[in-house]
């Protein structure tokens, strides 16, 4: 037997027999649901065999035979019911297990997420692109899907979806393209940092997602349920289709929370923020103002993250504010950091230690956040430092900044598209989808071994857009992408360390040494971080303008 959990009261498994009964037993199950028609194969026991050994090892069987292929509506609402009756738990078989597994797809399709279904189908080994209409439907087969086509249709109206929608309108104006994202606000999301800074205002840094939406490409302001790449479509919550010829993947990622114990309770009080959520950056500089004494601790979780830099950003801007006030000698600064080194490419850190250095703060590698007890002033980390046992530690804190746990989307993680550690797998030069070739990612929610910025998406978006230009026209690839990505490191007031870099860490700087020396801290970076970006990425980026963005060619060897 190969049997596999979906949930605690319901697993499934392939063909059993008789002499399986008292194994079933001994693994808890007190009941069992055949799912496989008598004769189908002539090894197969009859089910009144199976009923006979069942009944005899105290288990209780009931026989709802599906022919393969063919589970209907009424056939879920049956093994609804009958999974709900039946004493618990509850073993279905067929021959493959497939049926069953499908059979409670669709029956828990009201009561579930589409992407807890497909989780737990997936993790069981079962694929259920087959049905992923009818779940996203309830658990009823569609009758009116309603389809529109385009021949583009991005995913994600963030700054990747955006950008790349405005540099392939430039290259072919005739297109039709759809952008599917639900939002009603896009957020310059860089901004954040200058925000719990005090240097922005949360209003810089937003804007409508219909004044953004580059001018001919259609909105679908819905969320997507699930995506089915062999028929070129992707499902819309409400099992509305939407087909396409060629579609990019760009919805960011998921900022975690909930997977700290105890932070979605406390974040917004008890001394507890993030510059990560727009909402939150400004009490972050209200606790760094309000702050005079005691403890402040930053985190950074594991990777990947999106701007793997801010977190340390947070820690120097509110150590340069204490610094100005006089009061830094009296606030005891940590960061605590799930990873084993300050920044991922050795050349900026030595500049990076001289804050650390100025702003006194303790650095505390391997520690990583777990819970928060927001009204005691507590948080709990586990450090797990090579070759040693975990160990859980406790710190009391007076202020807490916290960079949260991040994942690929749900629907994303469950899907086709996705690699084993649920990211959009891709090629990492032309960003072309591995297995779906009229498929390409850009962004954070993609594999590509780069740093997730609005930086790397700038550069990635002219690249997305020229490749698939050259497909449309029947060649091969034409533009490569090589891991650039920014990080501006606000180390203080009016000065930054302007990290730029590629795959493997190489050193990529945009400007001459003598004007911005990125391994120093300037004020030229500053200025650029300030008054330049904002307005780069607002009227250049998110409007097709590829300044200092120019896909780099592909050279044949």
């Amino acid at each position: 037997m190969d049997i596999k959990t979906l949930t605690a009261n319901l697993s499934v498994t392939p063909q059993i027999t008789a002499s399986d009964m008292q194994a079933i037993k001994d693994a808890g199950f007190r009941a069992i649901i055949c799912n496989r028609p008598d004769g189908e194969g002539a090894d197969q026991p009859s089910f009144a065999e199976i009923e006979k050994a069942a009944s005899k090892a105290g288990i209780e069987a009931t026989y709802q035979p599906i022919v393969s292929g063919k589970v209907s509506d009424e056939d879920a609402a049956a093994f609804e019911t009958a999974t709900a009756n039946l004493p618990g738990p509850v073993l279905a078989y067929c021959r493959t297990g497939t049926r069953s597994a499908t059979l409670w797809s669709l029956s828990q399709a009201k009561t579930r997420s589409v992407a807890d279904i497909l989780a737990a189908t997936k993790a069981a080994g079962y694929d259920m692109g087959g049905v992923v209409r009818r779940i996203v439907n309830g658990g009823k087969t569609p009758t009116d899907t309603g389809d529109a086509q385009y021949d583009i249709v991005i995913v994600g109206a963030g700054a990747g979806g955006i950008a790349v929608a405005a540099s392939l309108k430039s290259r072919k104006p005739r297109l039709e393209i759809a952008i599917i994202d639900p939002a009603d606000i896009h957020y310059y999301q860089p901004g954040w940092t200058m925000v719990g800074g005090g240097i922005f205002e949360p209003e810089q840094t937003s804007r409508t997602m219909g004044s953004l939406i580059p001018r001919g490409v259609h909105w679908i302001k819905a969320a997507v349920a699930a995506f089915e790449p062999e028929n070129n479509a992707v499902i819309l919550d409400g099992c509305r289709v939407v087909k396409y010829n060629r579609m990019i993947v760009c919805p960011g990622l998921k900022l975690d929370w909930n997977k700290v114990e105890g932070l979605v309770d406390t974040l917004g009080q008890n001394g507890v923020t993030s510059n990560y959520r727009y909402d939150l950056a400004p009490y972050t500089w209200e606790l760094v103002q309000g702050m005079r004494e005691g403890r402040a601790i930053f985190t950074q979780p594991p990777m990947p993250i999106k701007c793997a830099g801010a977190p340390q950003k947070a820690m120097y801007l509110s150590g340069d504010a204490w610094h100005r006030r006089g009061v830094l000698k009296n606030i005891d600064i940590q960061f605590n950091n799930a990873g084993g080194v300050l920044f991922g490419v050795k050349d900026y850190v030595p500049a990076l230690m001289e804050y650390v250095k100025k702003y006194d703060a303790d650095l505390n590698f391997f520690h990583n956040l777990v819970a928060v007890d927001g009204p005691a002033k507590k948080a709990w980390f586990d450090v797990a430092k090579p070759d040693t046992k975990v160990e859980r530690v406790e710190m009391e804190f007076d202020m807490m900044h916290v960079c949260p746990p991040q994942t690929a989307p749900d629907f994303i993680r469950v899907s086709a598209l996705a690699d084993a550690a649920g990211w959009v797998d891709v090629d990492q030069a032309t960003l072309r989808h591995k297995t779906y070739d009229n498929i390409w990612s850009l962004g954070d929610v993609m594999n590509a071994p780069n740093a997730k910025t609005a930086a790397a998406a700038r550069i990635q978006a002219p690249v997305v857009a020229e490749n698939i230009v050259a497909d449309m026209r029947g060649g091969s690839a034409t533009a490569q992408y090589n891991g650039y990505g920014s990080c501006p490191l606000t180390v203080e007031r009016g000065k930054i360390i302007l990290a730029e870099f590629g795959y493997g860490g190489t050193m990529l700087p945009s400007f001459p040494k003598a004007f911005i020396d990125g391994t120093k801290p300037t004020r030229a970076a500053w200025f650029l971080k300030e008054k330049m970006l904002p307005p780069i990425y607002w009227k250049g980026m998110l409007k097709g303008r590829e300044w200092m963005a120019k896909p780099e060619k592909i050279v044949a060897e």
